[in-house]
C-alpha cells in the first residue's frame, strides 16, 4: 500500500497489472498493488494506452475534449485567443480546465477558403504552409485556371486558397500602356530600293480573356501585324515617293492594324517611324546629290554677291568721275590703309621720285 498526492491542475490514471482502473482527482489517495500516471491538465493529453479504452470511463470522457481531424482537414488550435498550433490528420485530446481552448476546423480539400479565418491568421507562420497566396497589382489583371479549366478573372488584390493537390495556374497581364519595338525591317520599295526601317508602337491590353484564352503569344501576333502592314505600305511606293510621304506612314499603319487587334484583346494607341536607313550605295548617291545642291546654292549666292559688288563699284566710279575731290579722298583713304601696314619707308632716287610723292600727299 502506498499513498499518492494529486496536486491542483493534475489528474492521475490508476492501472493494475497494465489495465486501466480509474481516474483520481486532486487530493491524497491510497493505492494497493496499483500503479499511477500523473498528468498536467494544462498540457495536451497523451494517452498511455488506446484512447478508446480510456473514453469508456465517463469521468475521463467528461474531463477531456477530444478533437478528431480528417485527412482532408486541418484544425486551428487557439489558447486564450492566441493561435497555438495547427492540428493535422489524427486524434487529439485536451484537458478541460481554466485555459480557453478554441478550435477552428477547415476543409482543405477545396480551393476556396470559406471558413471564418482572418487574413492575419492565413499569413501566420503556422498556417502559411497550408495556404496559397497570390497578389495582383493595381496595374494588373489575371486569369485563374483550375485543373486546366478557366475559373475566374482576378482583379487588383491579394488572394488566398488552400494548398492541396488541385492544380491552379495563374496568368497575369500588365494593363498599363506598353511599347513594342519593330526594328531592322528589311523592305524593298516598288523600284527595288532596299531599306531598313526601325519603328515603335504603343498598345494596351483591354480584354485579358481574349488576349490569354483565345490567343497564344498575343505580343508576337501584334508584332507580325505591324510588320506586315509596314511592308504592305512600303512596297507600293517608289523610293522618292516614300521619302515624300514619310509622314503618312504612321497614320496608315495605325489604321490598318487597329482594325485587327480587337480580336487580340488589344487597343493600339500610337505608331511611329524612328529611322529609315538607306543602303550604302544609295546613301552615297544621296550625299552626292546633296553636295551638288549645296554647291549650286553657294554658286548662286557668290554670283549674286559679285554682281552686287560690281554694281557698287560701278556706282562709286561714276561718283568719282563726276567729283574729283571724292576721287582724291578715296585715293588718300587707300594710302592711309597702306601706311597703317608699313612701319618704315626707305626712299632712294633722284628728285623726280620726291616730286611724285609730294604730288600724292599734297593737294594742289
Amino acid at each position: 500500500m502506498k499513498r499518492v498526492t494529486i496536486n491542483a491542475y493534475e489528474r492521475g490514471l490508476v492501472f493494475k497489472n497494465g489495465a486501466y482502473q480509474r481516474m483520481l482527482q486532486e487530493g491524497r489517495h491510497w493505492l494497493v498493488n496499483e500503479d499511477i500516471t500523473i498528468f498536467d491538465i494544462n498540457k495536451p493529453f497523451v494517452a498511455p494506452i488506446e484512447l478508446n479504452i480510456l473514453l469508456q470511463d465517463a469521468d475521463i470522457t467528461n474531463a477531456l475534449q477530444v478533437i478528431e481531424v480528417k485527412e482532408t482537414e486541418i484544425v486551428l488550435h487557439y489558447e486564450n485567443g492566441l493561435l497555438k498550433q495547427v492540428l493535422t490528420a489524427g486524434r487529439y485530446a485536451f484537458w478541460k480546465n481554466i485555459i480557453d481552448n478554441r478550435f477552428v476546423r477547415a476543409d482543405i480539400s477545396k480551393i476556396a477558403i470559406t471558413e471564418n479565418i482572418d487574413r492575419t491568421t492565413l499569413c501566420h507562420r503556422l498556417v502559411a504552409p497550408y495556404v496559397r497566396t497570390f497578389n495582383v497589382e493595381n496595374y494588373e489583371q489575371a486569369i485563374m485556371l483550375v485543373d486546366g479549366k478557366y475559373a475566374m478573372t482576378l482583379y487588383t488584390g491579394v488572394y488566398f486558397w488552400w494548398r492541396n493537390n488541385i492544380s491552379i495556374a495563374i496568368s497575369k497581364v500588365d494593363t498599363r500602356q506598353l511599347q513594342t519595338e519593330i526594328n531592322g525591317q528589311e523592305i524593298l520599295t516598288k523600284d527595288k530600293a532596299a531599306l531598313r526601317i526601325n519603328a515603335w508602337a504603343q498598345y494596351r491590353v483591354t480584354d485579358i480573356n481574349k488576349a490569354l484564352l483565345q490567343n497564344k503569344d498575343y505580343e508576337k501576333q501584334l508584332y507580325v501585324l505591324f510588320q506586315l502592314a509596314l511592308r504592305e505600305y512600303v512596297t507600293t511606293l517608289n523610293f522618292d515617293e516614300l521619302l515624300e510621304k514619310k509622314d503618312a506612314i504612321a497614320p496608315y499603319i495605325l489604321k490598318a492594324v487597329s482594325a485587327k487587334t480587337e480580336a487580340l484583346g488589344i487597343s493600339v494607341a500610337s505608331f511611329g517611324i524612328r529611322d529609315i536607313i538607306l543602303p550604302g550605295d544609295v546613301k552615297d548617291i544621296m550625299n552626292q546629290v546633296l553636295v551638288a545642291e549645296k554647291k549650286a546654292q553657294a554658286n548662286i549666292i557668290m554670283r549674286r554677291e559679285e554682281t552686287a559688288s560690281t554694281r557698287s563699284l560701278l556706282n562709286t566710279a561714276k561718283l568719282m568721275e563726276d567729283n574729283p575731290m571724292l576721287f582724291k579722298l578715296k585715293e588718300m583713304e587707300y594710302v592711309e590703309k597702306i601706311a597703317e601696314k608699313i612701319n618704315n619707308i626707305s626712299v632712294s632716287g633722284n628728285g623726280m621720285l620726291i616730286d611724285q610723292l609730294r604730288q600724292i600727299f599734297i593737294s594742289k
